[in-house]
């Protein structure tokens, strides 16, 4: 014999598990600690300035325009 299933149990059992599924995928996308976020700002901070010191100036080759 079949067990029986209460549908509207069943029904919201499937949304909590697709909502839950949702919520983990944004928390893995946009989830970080204020520490990473500062972290990672530091690190393109850093980055940038070191690209901006092997710059070479627009006069330093000899070419005047």
């Amino acid at each position: 014999m079949a067990e029986i299933v209460n549908l509207n149990r069943f029904r919201k059992q499937q949304a909590r598990q697709t909502r839950r599924a949702e919520a983990d995928a944004n928390a893995a996308k946009f989830g970080r600690t204020r520490a990473e976020r500062d972290l990672a700002e530091a690190q393109a901070d850093k980055a940038a300035r070191d690209l901006a010191a092997h710059r070479r100036d627009a006069g330093a080759d000899g070419a005047d325009d």
